[in-house]
């Protein structure tokens, strides 16, 4: 991070903290997971680099390598799904969608849906307001270079909130572990 970002944080930190300690924030600040602060760091610093932009903070994304066609990026989603027991729940062919309507030929985009329901269950039973993240989804999405992936950024999932129960928290990390893999792999071709 530049020096002049991370003075910024730094003076904007201590106000913050300075301004609402007797609010609940300091108390707030010691039930969350150890590094959600850095891992705040990193979304401010994707919301600035994106200037402004909220989903490129809060998002990953992988550009594919040249070759790895969209029919080898929805094999290889499977395949990781079957090697790490996740359940694969739809897929939203949007462009053929779109063409369909229109007669006319759309840019790729698909939306494929993954889920562990057992730790959907339980991470819904920790804060209900996590089903509006369910299910987790990899987006296939052309641009003028070329085919990329982009999910839900899962490091601010288990890493930025209230500390998770044990085993909550190992469950959340493998489905973390699972999406960043089906990313890696898709994105190389790599079955």
């Amino acid at each position: 991070m530049q020096t002049w970002k991370r003075l910024a944080l730094a003076t904007a930190t201590t106000l913050v903290l300075g301004a609402t300690s007797g609010c609940g924030t300091l108390g707030t600040i010691g039930k969350l997971e150890d590094g959600a602060a850095a891992e705040a760091g990193r979304m401010w610093d994707r919301w600035v680099d994106g200037q402004g932009d909220i989903a490129v903070a809060t998002t990953w994304e992988r550009k594919v390598k040249a070759g790895v066609s969209a029919s080898d990026i929805a094999d290889i989603l499977k395949q990781v799904a079957v090697e790490r027991n996740m359940r694969d729940v739809g897929v939203l062919p949007l462009s053929k969608e779109l063409e369909a309507r229109s007669g006319q030929p759309e840019k790729h985009l698909t939306v494929y849906s993954y889920c562990s329901p057992l730790t959907a269950r339980k991470m819904v039973d920790f804060s209900p307001h996590m089903a509006a993240y369910l299910p987790c989804r990899i987006s296939v999405v052309e641009r003028d270079d070329g085919l990329w992936l982009y999910t839900l950024n899962m490091d601010m999932m288990v890493k930025m909130g209230r500390k998770l129960p044990s085993p909550l928290k190992e469950e959340a990390m493998a489905v973390r572990d699972t999406i960043h893999e089906m990313m890696e792999r898709a994105s190389q071709g790599a079955f």
